[in-house]
């Protein structure tokens, strides 16, 4: 897939999860996610992280641990700043390491990125009693980027649970999410 329509999935799919981040009240922070053992807090945290990751990735610089206990409109900011960066030429071309231990450039980072965005943009919405429907386009491009293999090679590394078993003419978002584990 072409860096350029990467950076727009990644745009779409961020924009709404920064909408869903805004949506998020201080006493729903301590409840529990589709994520396993994630709250939404830890689901914050975890996003706010993958902004910092790939700011460092686009920049060449050390990502540093990201805040703990990060609030919801540094998502907004985060994302707004890989933004940015993306941007200048020649920045997805960058190599860098993988959450999984392998060297891929910053646009193959982005495309990652979109992923985890989207999907746990669902977490949060569902964790929260906001409206967890996902754009179709970005389920559609999702589901072509990145099944059957991604989840496999998360759930080797712990990184996914189980996959959820979804009747095979269930919606598109459905089995992406049961393919990454989730209960739509």
């Amino acid at each position: 897939m072409a860096t350029a329509s990467v950076l727009d999935l990644y745009r779409r799919a961020g924009t709404h999860t920064a909408t869903i981040m805004a949506g998020v009240r201080p006493e729903q922070l301590t409840a529990p996610t589709p994520c396993a053992t994630w709250t939404v807090q830890d689901l914050v945290d975890h996003l706010v992280g993958g902004t910092h990751y790939l700011l460092a990735a686009t920049t060449g610089a050390q990502s540093g641990e990201p805040p703990t206990r990060s609030t919801t409109d540094r998502f907004a900011a985060g994302f707004a700043a890989v933004l940015d960066a993306v941007a200048q030429p020649a920045a997805t071309r960058r190599r860098c390491l993988s959450p999984l231990g392998f060297e891929w450039s910053v646009g193959e980072a982005l495309a990652g990125t979109f992923m985890d965005v989207l999907v746990h943009g669902w977490d949060l919405a569902t964790a929260t009693s906001q409206d967890p429907r996902l754009d179709p386009d970005l389920v559609q491009a999702c589901w072509d980027m990145f099944i059957p293999d991604m989840p496999e090679r998360g759930r080797g590394a712990g990184l996914i649970g189980p996959e959820v078993a979804v009747p095979a003419d269930a919606p598109l978002q459905d089995r992406l999410l049961g393919v990454m584990g989730r209960h739509p």
